[in-house]
């Protein structure tokens, strides 16, 4: 039976952040069991104040948001002007591993992360910026907003119906996943071997967008002299309105959308000898498929289409969504210990140990006078080194080698996180079969008669370079005898099968801790190991659909638009998170421990505010099109560009956040007479004016090019963006200029930029060089080998198609 442990009780963080994303970075290490002091000014955090509905904070209290992302939490007032207060701050650093550090904060003025760095050369410095600390555009004003523009997020993977503006996914989801990610960047520092130094952790918040919400496009742009998809559509049957609720359902394949026609009804419709007009056919057929689904209950849709393996959920949102059965049966939300109101629990769940319950968020300065006392009596220097620690010469290793990791995953999700593994100096050994490769293999954009067709696909090797791969036939005795003794050898594994594939095949977590007994095997089912859901397909949409994550993206007049992206990289940034905290657990204990990290349980956790707010408030948030919470005007307009395809379609991001901004974007207009109204003065009479507002500047956007606009806004401070193709992320400066694309050649493909990492590290590695990603079966000798198995029994097994280096359809 697990006990609470804090696997990160060593870790002391200093919180000198603003915002959502250096919130949830500390929030997962406060959850991990770290130690976190939030500094604070007089004034308190501005997320003590915050409602995204509007919702009234009575004086002396603070907003439901804040008790969620500040739970288990030490508040220290520190007043930037006074020096004791100051001396207090450089006192607590001293004694910190780490320190989240953000542009926003009102302390980012008084110590930049060189000049932390240059005082406290121990620590971890995570800064957290909109286009990361150096580069052209460093300084430039952003939001969320106009960063999906410039990551090409607004436009994805085709999001929207071609005949509306685009629209960005809502939720400020950018800015929670960015947090999961500063969060486990600060953790893969602390485990550098032998670390003597601390380092500056650079996390541009473009760059996790680009990795969260687009799909290796510009890849695959270059592999394939095409993009990926040039052009926006709503996916057939996408989200319906049921009899009773909104349900999603979807087809990611040509077998799911052949199964949805026999459900409906109409098996004619089935052409296995055109798979590929799928997209034509379903919007053909769309009428009928929403008829058939009007005519019954969220649930008889949902129980249909799970019986013939139809990806599926219903539609949550604030108001639902704690209540459904699966969540309720898994115990995925609990109570705010300060407030009472439900949020979601932790995103992972170990095996070994109970990681801590988040204690009351804490009162403005709660702990400042007994902090006070302790850097005055000289307090307690935190450990710099990691444990086991071998010495000096190891300090510039990179994080994760030494680590061999199995890697039983496929798609998006599970290859991200064992992506970021590889890239950092872990041995990935990815398993496929000759009969059942990595289903990315099959986005090849090439006709299946070329030659090796399945090593040409810009997806599969956007998510797997740095890795090795072996093709094992698992459904097979001989196959399970082989897998099972390559686990014994591994450090971690990592598997997102459906929960029933490993228990199957004898690959249960007892079964594998029976083979090695501290391998750290991380699970990542769509919906968990257990519940009402477990044996539900998962895909990216359905999980969106289910957390809520698409009920805030769309136009308010319409159903909601699955972002149909982030559910998968976030789900894998979580699964690190989960991993790193389970690393430093068997450094200090030397036990191992499954950990169940679900998709849903991820991306409850970054759609945490729908539920918050409306079980503290009683507010159901939903969907704005392109405006949202803070910035008032915020919106698409479109420019007088004709886009690379010939169309006119071509917009701009522009969101003002604070009353400065608007008096800057009225000065590059012209100071025009109707922004003279007082009322625009204030952020309240700007929203209230919104669609005045959105007129005047869409008109004055109409007759000029994005590149005007952009020169005439950025110059003056105002935040705006263009809303980029995403095959075209190479073409900006700022990520030139940091080299966030690297060269990768290959023996099948010709040379291609893939994506690297949204943090640089300045410990290293300077340059992030990417091995290609491997050709299938590719590494079967090299790894059988070290298995003690001889050339001759590897013969035999290619022979008996146990393995092999071509498919075998």
């Amino acid at each position: 039976m697990s006990t609470t442990h804090a696997p990160l009780a060593d870790h002391r963080i200093v919180d000198l952040s603003a915002g959502i994303a250096g919130s949830y970075a500390t929030k997962i290490l406060a959850d991990g069991g770290a130690e976190v002091l939030t500094i604070e000014t007089p004034q308190g955090d501005p997320l003590r104040t915050w409602s995204a509905s509007g919702a009234p904070i009575e004086p002396g209290s603070d907003s439901a948001l804040f008790h969620h992302l500040a739970a288990s939490k030490k508040s220290i007032v520190v007043d930037p002007d006074t020096q004791t207060d100051l001396d207090l701050l450089h006192g607590l650093l001293a004694t910190a591993t780490a320190v989240v550090w953000s542009r926003e904060s009102a302390f980012a003025n008084i110590l930049s992360p060189q000049e932390i760095s240059d005082a406290h050369p121990h620590l971890i410095v995570t800064a957290i910026t909109p286009f990361g600390l150096h580069g052209p555009w460093s300084d430039r004003a952003a939001t969320e907003f106009t960063l999906q523009a410039w990551s090409g997020g607004i436009v994805g993977l085709g999001r929207g119906n071609p005949d509306r503006p685009p629209v960005h996914v809502g939720g400020r989801v950018g800015e929670w996943f960015a947090g999961a990610y500063a969060a486990a960047a600060t953790l893969i520092s602390a485990r550098r071997p032998g670390r003597a130094r601390g380092e500056i952790i650079d996390l541009s918040i473009l760059e996790t967008q680009i990795q969260g919400l687009t799909y290796h496009p510009v890849t695959f742009l270059e592999l394939r002299e095409r993009p990926f998809r040039s052009e926006r559509s709503v996916f057939v049957p996408g989200v319906a309105e049921a009899a009773d609720g909104m349900v999603a359902v979807g087809c990611a394949t040509a077998q799911q959308w052949f199964d949805l026609c026999v459900l409906v009804g109409h098996p004619e419709w089935v052409d296995t000898e055109n798979p590929l007009a799928i997209t034509q056919r379903a919007a053909e057929a769309a009428p009928e498929i929403y008829r058939w689904i009007g005519e019954r209950t969220v649930e008889e849709v949902s129980e249909k289409a799970t019986a013939f393996r139809i990806p599926n959920a219903p539609v949550g949102n604030g108001a639902n969504v704690a209540g459904f059965a699966h969540y309720e049966e898994r115990g995925s939300f609990v109570k705010n210990p300060g407030r009472g109101f439900s949020q979601p629990g932790h995103p992972y769940r170990m095996s070994a140990f109970d990681l801590p319950r988040p204690e009351a968020a804490p009162r403005l300065g709660q702990h400042t006078e007994s902090y006070r006392s302790e850097v005055g009596s000289g307090g307690t220097p935190t450990s710099t080194a990691a444990p086991g620690a071998a010495d000096d010469n190891s300090a510039t290793a990179l994080p994760f080698a030494g680590i061999r990791v199995l890697d039983m995953t496929a798609f998006w999700a599970g290859p991200s996180a064992t992506h970021v593994l590889a890239t950092l100096g872990a041995e990935v050994i990815h398993v496929e079969s000759t009969t059942r490769p990595d289903g990315t293999r099959m986005i090849a954009g090439v006709p299946m008669s070329d030659d090796q067709w399945w090593e040409k696909s810009p997806i599969f090797s956007g998510l797997n370079t740095g890795k090795k791969s072996i093709t094992i036939n698992i459904q097979t005795e001989q196959g399970q005898k082989l897998l099972h003794e390559l686990v014994a050898t591994c450090d971690v594994l990592v598997e997102n099968y459906t929960p029933r594939v490993l228990d199957q095949v004898g690959l249960d977590y007892d079964s594998v801790k029976a083979l090695r007994d501290d391998i750290i095997m991380v699970r990542m089912p769509g919906f968990g190991l257990d519940g009402p859901w477990r044996d539900k397909a998962a895909f990216a949409y359905v999980i969106e659909d289910a957390a809520g994550l698409t009920w805030l993206t769309g136009h308010p007049d319409q159903n909601p638009i699955e972002p149909y992206s982030i559910g998968d990289p976030n789900a894998g940034v979580h699964a690190l998170n989960g991993l790193l905290i389970a690393l430093e657990h068997r450094a200090r204990t030397g036990e191992g421990t499954l950990v169940e990290a679900s998709m849903i349980d991820a991306a409850l956790n970054v759609a945490a505010e729908q539920v918050i707010e409306y079980s503290a408030n009683g507010n159901l948030l939903s969907r704005e099109g392109n405006r949202g919470p803070v910035a008032a005007p915020q919106n698409l307009y479109q420019t007088a560009d004709i886009d690379e395809f010939g169309r006119d379609d071509s917009w701009v991001a522009i969101a003002v956040e604070t009353d400065s901004q608007w008096k800057a974007l009225v000065g590059a207009l012209g100071s025009p007479d109707w922004a003279a109204d007082p009322d625009l003065a204030s952020a309240s009479g700007r929203r209230r004016a919104h669609d005045t507002l959105d007129q005047h500047l869409a008109d004055w956007c109409r007759t000029r090019s994005g590149d005007e606009i952009v020169d005439a806004l950025w110059t003056v401070d105002v935040p705006v963006g263009k809303v980029m193709q995403p095959h075209r992320q190479a073409d900006l400066p700022q990520l030139q200029a940091r080299d966030f694309f690297a060269q990768v050649d290959h023996p099948i493909n010709p040379t291609a930029s893939h994506s690297t990492l949204p943090v640089r590290f300045s410990a290293g590695p300077d340059r992030i060089a990417l091995r290609p990603a491997p050709l299938l079966g590719e590494h079967n000798t090299e790894i059988l080998t070290t298995l003690g198995l001889s050339d001759t029994e590897i013969a035999q097994l290619e022979q008996d198609k146990i393995i092999g280096r071509s498919l075998t359809f």
